[in-house]
């Protein structure tokens, strides 16, 4: 039987080092209830190495996150990369945003989706149940997309269901309009590949290898343009190579399936297909969350099948661009 690594314990020493490298990334660090809240992008400023760290900490500790120079260097000349040793576990079982938090008090309400190490230690999606894991640790680490501060009740409850004690909580928030944001997000390239790969029923076990890169878009304006240039940079400009066992045929099969060109939603910048139906997440395709472009390389025959494809125009519109400015412009 496959061993497998403990997320909370490879995640433990990389939250430790966000926390003690707060100052030179532009974090907040803050203690709520006994946990320690980590702020990327609310009071503070964070940036684009702290959107790297952050995101490799959510996938826990089974991934690398880099910016390097794009293919396509006209408007938007970097790119987020992010590369895993086990896929499945690092995409699905940790960076996935699976775990609804809320809280409901006199005054307002906190919503956020939980992703990170913590997820397989609550144990709360059946997610894990088809994963076949789950993970036990002193130590436990979420990422919440949110510009708000969670309800200490909420961190509690939290703590609670990952069976650790207030002070052995580490919340990192980052603000989908943030830097920080903004990347850990792109960075979810191979994520998004991954979870349409398991709505798809290509058997994940088959799944060796992956990796995967997408633009850097400018942050938005607010959440709703933010969420839609995040979301663009995937399902126009992501592109990801997964490596694969088994039949040739069902490799050939994925690389067609997989790309959001496959989704009767594409066409359209995300901000505007959220808009058209009224704001309304499960009204949108769920098969449009993929990126445009992928590569299926069947191990056992050394093929590569190819599907879908960029679309930089698509990237213009969502991002804002305004062209190149000449001389003296």
């Amino acid at each position: 039987m496959r061993q497998r690594p403990s997320l909370s314990a490879l995640a433990g020493p990389l939250a430790a080092a966000l926390v003690a490298d707060a100052v030179p990334l532009r974090l907040g660090i803050d203690v709520l209830a006994g946990a320690t809240i980590v702020d990327g992008g609310i009071a503070r400023p964070g940036g684009l190495e702290a959107g790297c760290r952050i995101a490799e900490l959510c996938m826990g500790g089974l991934g690398r996150v880099t910016l390097q120079a794009g293919i396509q260097p006209d408007l938007w000349p970097f790119q987020v990369v992010v590369h895993s040793t086990d896929p499945v576990l690092a995409c699905l079982g940790s960076q996935y945003a699976g775990w609804s938090l809320s809280h409901k008090e006199e005054g307002g309400s906190f919503f956020a989706l939980g992703s990170g190490p913590g997820r397989a230690m609550a144990g709360k999606e059946t997610l894990f149940d088809e994963l076949g894991y789950a993970d036990s640790g002193g130590h436990a680490v979420l990422v919440l997309e949110s510009d708000a501060v969670p309800p200490a009740p909420l961190v509690e409850r939290i703590a609670a269901d990952c069976g650790v004690g207030t002070d052995r909580l580490t919340l990192v928030l980052t603000p989908t309009a943030s830097l920080a944001g903004t990347v850990q997000i792109v960075a979810r390239v191979l994520e998004v590949a991954m979870h349409k790969v398991h709505a798809l029923g290509f058997p994940l076990d088959h799944v060796v290898d992956g990796i995967g890169a997408a633009p850097l878009p400018p942050p938005g304006k607010g959440f709703v343009e933010a969420m839609g240039r995040t979301n663009d940079a995937i399902l126009f400009g992501g592109t990801v190579q997964l490596f694969v066992t088994g039949p040739e045929d069902a490799a050939a099969d994925l690389a067609q399936r997989l790309p959001s060109t496959e989704s009767r939603d594409y066409g359209r910048p995300f901000a505007e297909v959220f808009a058209a139906v009224n704001k309304d997440f499960y009204a949108i395709d769920p098969l449009l969350f993929a990126p445009a472009r992928v590569v299926v390389t069947a191990l056992d025959s050394g093929r590569s099948f190819h599907g879908g494809r960029l679309a930089p125009d698509m990237l213009d519109r969502s991002f804002g661009g305004t062209g190149r400015a000449g001389p003296g412009k």
